[in-house]
């Protein structure tokens, strides 16, 4: 199963070519390749599937799916683990 996540722009003009951005999801930020989307600026929303930015997302498809996936994580069980 593949799964593709809407994350926040908080910078851009990263890696040696400056197609690299620094995102947030949830409080954890990561390091993405935004060389597939024209334009990317800070505050945009982008779909990110295995280390790349796939397409940008209107801001509040994006809460409410940030939001969607937040109630759903407060619902599932805690593992211990392994």
């Amino acid at each position: 199963m593949c799964l593709a996540l809407p994350v926040k722009v908080i910078q851009v003009g990263l890696g040696a070519t400056g197609d690299s951005a620094l995102v947030d999801l949830g409080g954890v930020q990561k390091e993405i390749s935004v060389e597939l989307l024209d334009d990317v600026q800070v505050g945009d929303y982008v779909i990110l599937h295995v280390g790349y930015a796939l397409s940008r997302l209107d801001p509040e498809e994006a809460e409410r799916t940030l939001t969607l996936f937040s109630e759903m994580s407060a619902q599932m069980p805690l593992q211990a683990a392994a």
